[in-house]
């Protein structure tokens, strides 16, 4: 009976002890949580597209976050720090990496060209280089790491980026310089968006103008054209762009469908009336692709 009650004791002890190492643990992750989202604060995205990988994937052995895009789109810095490496690596292709005041290193793979030396100083917001699809890529992305301290072999500081800019989601929409890359709109419902022709002497073209929180990249996707037919047909020198501005985009005479959140291919080829077949074709999907909201579909 002794030992019995022995047991028990020990069983309650051991029960207790376990509880109280979760909730200290719990606790100090939610601390440490809280210390990267105050270190980071103002930090902003380095690039635009979509994200399509994230921290943690490959059975944890991811230690960053992709964001697909169009090659040559500029990779910036997401502060201000010093370039401690720039240089081709066979696994990291062109790759920029850059330690900050704060003592945190971010590291940016996968690039097209670098536009900066090693010891050189960048303010937030310098380009770095831009986006390409160089070493060991499956596609043209950035792979965009950060480390809480400095970058080692075995990327044992590596921080989710998550933690900087608010979980998102793959095939979210992410936009370069804000501090909130995912700069949220309400996609509650979804117009049909009419890319008719334009009254003017350029031929098959639309006029856009350009609202808050635009980009490049952004209105690319929306009229399934490239960054570089968009700059051509209206002599930009930069990607930057202002509020109300006017843009030329050639070759639209279609319709489109935006993509709000729970929408599926079957569901938008039912409610818009179009063939499924026909939607994926004009798209160039498969009945597989991933689908996002904000994204724009043609439908005719």
């Amino acid at each position: 009976m002794v030992f019995d009650y022995m047991r028990r004791l020990l069983i309650v002890f051991l029960l207790a002890l376990c509880m109280s190492m979760i909730f200290f643990t719990g606790k100090i992750a939610k601390a440490e949580t809280s210390i990267i989202a105050e270190d980071t604060a103002s930090w902003i995205f380095p690039v635009e597209g979509v994200i399509t990988d994230s921290y943690g994937t490959r059975s944890g052995t991811h230690k960053g976050m992709d964001i697909g895009g169009d090659i040559g789109s500029p990779v910036y810095s997401v502060a201000k720090g010093t370039v401690i490496k720039s240089y081709f690596s066979p696994s990291y292709g062109h790759v920029v990496f850059v330690r900050h005041d704060n003592g945190y290193e971010t590291v940016y793979a996968h690039l097209k060209d670098r536009l900066v030396e090693e010891n050189q100083e960048v303010g937030q917001g310098a380009q770095l280089g831009s986006l390409g699809n160089t070493g060991r890529s499956t596609g043209a992305h950035l792979h965009f790491e950060v480390h809480k301290g400095e970058w080692t072999i075995d990327k044992e500081n590596a921080v989710d980026p998550y933690l900087v800019y608010g979980k998102g989601e793959v095939g979210q929409l992410v936009f370069a310089q804000e501090k909130d890359p995912y700069q949220a709109l309400d996609v509650s419902s979804s117009p049909k968006v009419n890319l008719t022709r334009g009254d003017h002497s350029h031929g098959n073209t639309v006029n856009h103008s350009v609202h808050k929180g635009e980009t490049l990249w952004s209105i690319s996707r929306q009229y399934h054209i490239t960054v570089e037919d968009i700059m051509i047909a209206n002599d930009l020198k930069d990607t930057n762009l202002m509020v109300n501005q006017t843009l030329k985009i050639p070759g639209a005479d279609r319709t489109g469908y935006v993509v709000k959140t729970g929408d599926t291919l079957y569901s938008i080829s039912v409610s818009t009336g179009i063939d499924l077949d026909v939607l994926v074709a004009l798209n160039g999907l498969d009945l597989k692709s991933p689908i996002y909201p904000l994204q724009v579909l043609l439908i005719r």
